[in-house]
């Protein structure tokens, strides 16, 4: 089994690397871009049997820092 969580920083979080992506856009161009957030994809694979709670339990203990960052999982 896999998942994939993705971590994001929570909304009104400030995102340094999200505005600097956005003013490169710009710069390149691209004017239509009016923000960015910038986040993080993680793959697990995962032995049989393992539950989204475990999943969700591993995301809250090390895969997002949960004051600041959000998260979702997809098991596939």
């Amino acid at each position: 089994m896999k998942a994939r969580v993705h971590v994001m920083l929570k909304n009104g979080v400030l995102d340094p690397q999200g505005e600097a992506v956005r003013h490169a856009l710009g710069a390149l161009g691209f004017d239509g871009v009016e923000g960015v957030r910038q986040g993080k994809v993680i793959e697990l694979e995962l032995a049989d049997g393992t539950s989204e709670a475990q999943v969700s339990e591993m995301c809250e203990k090390l895969l997002a820092n949960t004051v600041i960052e959000s998260y979702t999982v997809e098991l596939s």
